[in-house]
């Protein structure tokens, strides 16, 4: 503690000149996280570790878990792709369903190296991880080669409709898309991209739809 009382000047100090102060070494600060845990399938219960970044916005429990029961549970044999991936916990929820094949796209370097981590911890082989913008990577798809595409972006930028563009595209006739939005998306806005909304749910700032592709 330090004292009240001024400390008196030594031998051949200037009167009034401040004490020097010693240099303070604080340790440095790790990146804060928290935990997220997969709801279903082989990996039920899991938890994994996820850093907190302005943004990320991982998939409540509850929406996911009334997203699979729309989808069924079992997606064995399925193609899918998390276009946004951030934690991935989407993709990896349907990993730990069945999926076949699961690519998760991200362009945050901190977070592709947390989906690695976590891919290994699981030993989840059916998991790919690309570096990259998630409108690109849908582009690139062939026409109809995936069963379900993940679409959940930044919630303050511009990619809804082309993600959406790109991933009608993607998914077959009768193939399934789920958008998360802060806003719900009309069949009036929906019918130009070939989509149609089968299910929608809102929870809090948050509108989950799952699209189908019409014929």
């Amino acid at each position: 503690m330090r004292s009240s009382q001024s400390p008196r000047p030594s031998a051949g100090a200037t009167t009034g000149q401040s004490a020097a102060k010693k240099p303070v070494h604080r340790a440095p600060k790790g990146e804060s996280s928290h935990e997220i845990r997969i709801i279903g399938g082989q990996w039920r219960r899991t938890r994994l570790k996820v850093i907190d970044k302005p943004g990320l916005r991982p998939t409540p429990d509850r929406v996911r878990e009334t997203l699979f029961n729309w989808l069924g549970q079992d997606l064995t044999g399925w193609r899918c792709v998390d276009a946004f991936a951030g934690t991935g916990v989407l993709g990896l929820e349907a990993a730990s369903r069945g999926a076949a094949q699961v690519l998760m796209v991200e362009q945050d370097a901190v977070l592709v190296r947390d989906l690695y981590q976590n891919i290994t911890r699981l030993k989840a082989g059916m998991v790919n991880v690309q570096r990259g913008d998630g409108v690109a990577a849908l582009t690139r798809l062939p026409v109809g080669s995936v069963d379900l595409v993940f679409i959940d972006p930044p919630f303050d930028g511009l990619l809804f409709e082309p993600a959406l563009k790109a991933a009608a595209q993607a998914v077959p006739a009768g193939g399934w898309i789920y958008l998360e939005a802060p806003v719900k998306w009309t069949d009036e806005a929906l019918a130009p991209l070939g989509l149609q909304c089968q299910r929608h749910l809102k929870a809090g700032a948050v509108h989950a739809h799952l699209l189908q592709r019409t014929a």
